[in-house]
């Protein structure tokens, strides 16, 4: 099926550090495995795309994901409106960066292994745990669903070729309180983005920037803005006197995501 959708680049979106099973296979042509299936997309022209996926599943679970309900034109009239150069200059470097809705458990598990880590090695580990939970995800013939709580033994995660380090404690922990815990994935959503922060917060190996991406990346709280190396030496650099949140509220994540994409890049 076609659809067109604006603010949309899939390479941009792969490369944002936001997501880790986007399977790049040329320009414009990604594989994505999400929600227990597999979507090829491949890019026709601008904002013109090609997916493998029915109307219904494109209703029911692609487009919700792609956050097809925020208005990133209004974000871009925003940004236009500010003044501020710097995030011009990075939004028209990631431009079709949009804020995904991801599978909850994926994002806390993805990102307690994020930490002192590259978005390489990330991929790596997370595609590594899914191999060995092997658990068949829909609509292609290699593909491996994320394992949820219940789905493996902790002491998986011991093994060397995951590549953990000293993460692996904090990854056994939380797939045991996780499966003891069946309705905290719930609560979790049901919580205020400062409340939710805060019951993160109470986890082994979730600091201040991993439990903010899982605010953003998971819960879709767009107004969290995580800090990691990058964000702090973009915000020293080019924000020397503080950056304005107060002018993004309701919005700040997506611009976070503008602005450490175009480090990446730089």
């Amino acid at each position: 099926m076609k659809k067109h959708i604006d603010h949309f680049d899939v390479n941009e979106i792969a490369g944002s550090g936001q997501c880790f099973r986007w399977k790049e296979n040329a320009p414009g042509c990604v594989s994505v495995t999400a929600f227990g299936r597999v979507l090829d997309i491949h890019r026709l022209k601008e904002d013109e795309f090609e997916l493998s996926c029915t109307e219904k599943e494109w209703k029911d679970i692609w487009a919700p994901y792609f956050d097809l309900d925020t208005d990133y034109c209004g974000i871009e009239k925003l940004i236009k409106g500010s003044g501020d150069a710097h995030l011009l200059e990075a939004f028209e470097c990631g431009r079709g960066i949009r804020i995904l809705k991801q599978d909850l458990w994926e994002i806390i598990i993805s990102f307690l292994i994020s930490q002192n880590n590259n978005i390489s090695r990330i991929k790596g580990s997370v595609e590594a745990l899914c191999r060995e939970a092997r658990i068949k995800a829909l609509g292609a013939e290699e593909a491996f669903s994320f394992p949820g709580p219940r789905d493996i033994d902790p002491a998986i995660f011991e093994q060397v070729n995951l590549g953990l380090g000293y993460r692996v404690p904090y990854l056994k922990e939380m797939y045991e309180y996780g499966a003891a815990h069946p309705e905290w994935l719930n609560e979790l959503k049901t919580l205020d983005y400062a409340s939710a922060r805060a019951e993160l917060l109470k986890h082994k190996g979730i600091g201040p920037k991993v439990a903010d991406c899982i605010c953003l990346f998971g819960l879709h709280h767009i107004d969290a803005f995580p800090i990691d190396t990058h964000v702090k030496q973009l915000l020293a650099k080019y924000y020397p006197e503080g950056f304005n949140h107060g002018y993004f509220k309701g919005v700040a994540g997506v611009i976070q995501q503008y602005l450490f994409y175009y480090e990446l890049k730089h």
